[in-house]
């Protein structure tokens, strides 16, 4: 018999029970035994969680705010949830949920190659931001199909709008600073080192072309990675310097120069789309996994294009994470800069990103996973967040929400506790 059938039993009556139509005295002691045993059990785990959650809450600041459900959206733990605080790269998940809903998780970016009249190759960027070295190369060796000799390279980065000034990024030599623009390679990143005495590449997949050997000069670091700029074009023209090495590499000559310019489809005749080799899944999966902002950024872009059309703005982008909250989450209080969490001037409740992960929930498996815990941090100085899933051990899944907006606290000591009192 169980605890609650028994209160339900006994409760309400003045007198004890006619134990020779109930029960006999024998059975009446050992029921009244175990019901007395299982309140104090009861009682006793009551008590050890709230001592666990009293345990968070000292974590917890008022400047800080945390939530805690189960799978059925039962709330566990909350504290300032209504009030809007900085997630840092938390905001990563909303992004990405935004982009799944209107690219669709089977989303690839293209690249177009064109040549005009004047035997010149016309490269178009859509934002791909996974134009890795070993893409190049394999990009180069299928245009060696269609291809001997070319007169220049000329870059179209019109797709989208510049300039692209994502609020938070400054211009530091810090990968996570990187420019966003329609084409460009190796996230707009150079990655070297000095071997006896002269930069190399950091990267056996990619040379050290003249052009950004300039800029390594100019970084003053014996090693590192240095971060090019959308100033006088550098990112876009990078991009062609490093395809005139893999298209020479393939046997393709080039006699004339790399410029920007753009594609006149009524008269340039297209000789290849490039179709990424990864989806919009992959790209999630790696950008949640390294908290890649500029990829994140670059997401953001094309998912305004695909709403309200090109070119591709910061504003347009914003507006499609805003509509995608208001309409499919009836979200209305968020207020976004951009959408990698860089900027601290990003703003949303702990409850809200509650509702953001039941929505994530079917694309848990793209955040990075620790034993039970599905999760995405974020940290900006003075800031420490924590989002994600911790299975239970009936296979059903708690969301949880950890905005530490006060310096010297950490998300992750919370969510070490959590792990504990949750099963």
């Amino acid at each position: 018999m169980g605890l609650d059938r028994l209160k339900a039993q006994f409760n309400g009556q003045k007198s004890l029970p006619n134990t020779q139509n109930l029960i006999r005295p024998a059975q009446w002691r050992h029921c009244l035994a175990v019901f007395l045993l299982l309140v104090a059990i009861s009682a006793h785990a009551v008590e050890l969680q709230a001592s666990d959650y009293t345990a968070v809450e000292r974590l917890i600041g008022s400047k800080d705010a945390i939530i805690v459900s189960d799978h059925q959206g039962k709330i566990l733990l909350s504290h300032n949830v209504d009030q809007q605080r900085i997630p840092a790269s938390t905001l990563k998940i909303l992004t990405s949920l935004t982009a799944l809903n209107y690219l669709g998780a089977e989303f690839r970016y293209v690249t177009d190659f064109y040549r005009d009249d004047h035997d010149n190759l016309i490269i178009k960027g859509h934002g791909d931001p996974l134009l890795i070295s070993e893409v190049l190369n394999a990009i180069a060796g299928r245009l060696k199909q269609d291809l001997t000799g070319i007169r220049d390279i000329v870059l179209d980065d019109s797709y989208f709008a510049q300039p692209l000034t994502i609020p938070g990024v400054s211009s530091s030599t810090e990968p996570y600073d990187a420019p966003n623009g329609a084409l460009c390679v190796n996230f707009n990143t150079v990655f070297f080192t000095k071997v006896e005495g002269r930069y190399v590449s950091a990267e056996s997949q990619t040379p050290l072309v003249p052009f950004a050997l300039d800029r390594v000069n100019a970084s003053g670091l014996d090693e590192g990675r240095i971060v090019l700029s959308n100033v006088g074009d550098e990112c876009t023209l990078y991009t062609g310097h490093l395809f005139k090495h893999f298209l020479i590499e393939q046997g393709i000559d080039m006699s004339g120069s790399i410029r920007l310019g753009k594609v006149n489809k009524n008269r340039d005749t297209l000789l290849y789309r490039h179709i990424s080799p990864y989806s919009l899944e992959d790209i999630i999966s790696k950008l949640l996994e390294h908290s890649n902002n500029f990829t994140t950024n670059q997401m953001l872009i094309t998912t305004g294009v695909k709403v309200f059309g090109s070119p591709g703005t910061l504003t347009k982008g914003v507006r499609t994470v805003q509509q995608y909250a208001e309409q499919h989450l009836q979200l209305d209080r968020i207020h976004i800069t951009e959408g990698s969490g860089i900027s601290r001037r990003n703003r949303i409740t702990a409850g809200d990103m509650n509702k953001v992960l039941n929505a994530f929930y079917p694309y848990r498996y793209l955040m990075r996973q620790q034993g039970r815990e599905y999760y995405k941090t974020g940290t900006l100085r003075g800031i420490s967040t924590r989002a994600g899933y911790i299975e239970s051990t009936d296979q059903k899944f708690y969301r949880y929400t950890i905005f530490i907006n006060s310096p010297g606290k950490s998300a992750r000591k919370v969510t070490r506790l959590l792990m504990k009192q949750l099963h």
